[in-house]
């Protein structure tokens, strides 16, 4: 068996720079994540969150580091760079984990004013739905 190292990208974006509102986008960012890849945390290697410059309240891996069997799971938060024109309050992240299953089937994450950065990757809610049910 040949392991492999896959990634998973994902963005959100938080209402406001609180530790509230940034709290409440991780974990539904991260719970999207989970769920839709059904990740195991043991082959996760890393997990790297940027954020843009508007946000400076608190860290995402700090929040996502309370979470359960998140306590192992190297994190990193880099600040994005800087463009004019990118979104506002947004949270990107790229999980990288091992896997012995080289048909993967990767699920990308963009939710709330974040699907606009990759349509092409993003779900509606009816999407969604449909998507899981089928």
């Amino acid at each position: 068996m040949t392991w492999k190292v896959r990634a998973i990208r994902g963005a959100t974006t938080a209402a406001e720079n609180s530790v509230a509102a940034i709290r409440e986008a991780v974990h539904e960012l991260l719970d999207e994540i989970e769920s839709r890849n059904d990740l195991d945390l043991s082959e996760v290697v890393n997990v790297t969150f940027s954020v843009t410059r508007d946000l400076d309240t608190v860290f995402p891996a700090a929040i996502a580091r309370q979470r359960a069997h998140w306590q192992s799971v190297p994190l990193l938060d880099v600040q994005q760079m800087y463009v004019r024109t990118d979104l506002s309050f947004c949270i990107r992240c790229l999980i990288q984990f091992n896997t012995p299953d080289p048909t993967f089937e990767v699920r990308h994450v963009y939710l709330r004013q974040a699907q606009t950065l990759r349509p092409d990757r993003s779900l509606s809610e009816a999407g969604l739905r449909a998507a899981t049910a089928g």
